[in-house]
């Protein structure tokens, strides 16, 4: 399946800031050793879409074209090179996941375009790919994954998925149609993050304790 260069950029950028993150993550959550960066990096970063391509029954892009690989292994090993340097950032781990989940939704959507499905379950792909390999990173570290818990994370991957594929059923141009929809995306996520803005939940029902027993 033919990938047009913009989105061929978008997915490799998305690649490379995923597995920063899932790298920085390994460097600082569960302090493995060089190898077990390097899977983790690479897993956050080419899991979502070795998901998404097993889903509409195609190669996956990863064993076909070493760019890929290089992508993961290069963001991986940076991560793990500057890991001292990085970590007084303590917000490029948010941005480098946000990078990553704003660019696969896009990318992810897109590719489930050109294999011919419809737009519903070309927005659905487009979230899969994008929370895919960070659940898997979470997995492995032994966390609940940040698709459970955090509000303002499926969300901004819903809704760039979903202007992307408005954008290319309408005939945008092909760089507009990308690079708004995954702009927008980072933009919820990191504003979900900065003003820890939630989703509305159902309510609760408050048990009464002991305190709020009359007296006899």
């Amino acid at each position: 399946m033919l990938q047009s260069p913009v989105i061929l950029v978008l997915d490799l950028l998305g690649t490379f800031a995923f597995a920063l993150n899932g790298a920085l993550t390994a460097a600082r959550a569960a302090r493995l050793d060089l190898i077990g960066v390097l899977v983790l990096g690479m897993m956050t970063a080419l899991g979502g879409g070795i998901l998404r391509d097993l889903l509409i029954n195609v190669p996956p892009a990863t064993f076909g074209d070493l760019r890929y690989l290089a992508a993961a292994a290069g963001g991986a090993l940076l991560a793990f090179l500057l890991s001292v340097e990085l970590e007084r950032f303590t917000r490029l781990i948010t941005v480098f996941d946000a990078i990553g989940l704003s660019v696969f939704c896009v990318t992810g959507a897109s590719k489930a375009l050109d294999a011919g499905l419809g737009g519903v379950q070309a927005v659905l792909l487009g979230v899969i790919t994008a929370v895919g390999g960070g659940t898997l990173r979470d997995v492995v570290v032994q966390r609940v994954p940040t698709v459970l818990t955090s509000d303002f994370y499926a969300v901004p991957a819903l809704v760039g998925a979903a202007l992307a594929v408005a954008a290319l059923q309408l005939d945008l141009p092909e760089l507009v149609g990308a690079l708004v929809p995954a702009a927008i995306a980072f933009t919820i996520r990191m504003l979900g993050v900065r003003f820890n803005l939630r989703v509305p939940r159902p309510r609760q029902h408050r048990l009464r304790g002991a305190a709020d027993e009359p007296d006899r």
